[in-house]
């Protein structure tokens, strides 16, 4: 797999101007191609990613990760790229992790490759928004009939041509569930690998309470019921 050749690291920011520096320069060992979203930011993100080697897409305000994704994951596609590697822009990603996350999809054919922050026991994280993301896993992992042990990671890397498949309505967080259950209703196969995780530079942007309720109502409302395509996508690795 010519991995440098196919696959655009796509970074959703918003106002991540202290740390998306170190992250662009760490990820460009790895891959060469690297875009930033920023998602409406108040401060200087898009002109420091920009000044480390990144491509910078702008959203003009804020709308959410979930639309940042989308954005960053279509324009990798317009520019040729059939993967799209993501993670989050504040640091608590270790891009050192990378070729875990490559190896997997080569040597799997996984669609979707999720890192695992619990793998190695309890990541750094407050213990409410642990509580949170564990409930949220085992809700998914019943309603897919499967063990998903880290559903609300962003650290991932997706295989682009799947987007015509699958519906995404979501704007924020929810987009990190709503992906997951998508591809695996269209057939496409997840793999989870174990990621490392680091306190995030700057204060997470997640709410635990809010975001909580906000993914409920996804889940009651939006959440796929999981009935498998007939037809699992072609894999051309």
């Amino acid at each position: 797999m010519d991995w440098p050749g196919v696959c655009t690291v796509v970074i959703p920011c918003f106002n991540e101007a202290a740390a998306i520096a170190s992250v662009v320069r760490r990820v460009l060992i790895y891959l060469p191609r690297v875009l930033v979203v920023d998602d409406g930011s108040t401060d200087d993100t898009a002109r420091v990613a920009g000044a480390a080697g990144a491509q910078v897409l702008r959203q003009p305000r804020n709308e959410g990760k979930g639309a940042a994704l989308v954005a960053g994951w279509r324009q990798a596609q317009a520019q040729g790229s059939s993967w799209a590697l993501c993670l989050d822009g504040d640091g608590q990603h270790d891009p050192g992790d990378i070729p875990t996350f490559l190896v997997c999809a080569a040597q799997s054919g996984a669609d979707l490759v999720i890192g695992n922050r619990f793998s190695n026991g309890p990541p750094p994280m407050p213990p409410l928004r642990r509580t949170v993301n564990r409930w949220m896993s085992r809700r998914l992992s019943d309603r897919a009939g499967q063990a998903l042990p880290d559903t609300q990671c962003g650290y991932r890397l997706l295989r682009l041509d799947l987007l015509p498949r699958v519906r995404l309505i979501g704007r924020r967080f929810e987009v990190e569930s709503e992906l997951l259950l998508a591809v695996l209703q269209v057939g496409g196969r997840v793999e989870f690998v174990p990621v490392s995780s680091r306190p995030a530079s700057s204060p997470s942007k997640i709410r635990p309470v809010r975001d909580a309720w906000r993914w409920w109502r996804w889940w009651r409302t939006a959440c796929p019921s999981l009935r498998r395509s007939p037809h699992p996508p072609e894999h051309g690795h």
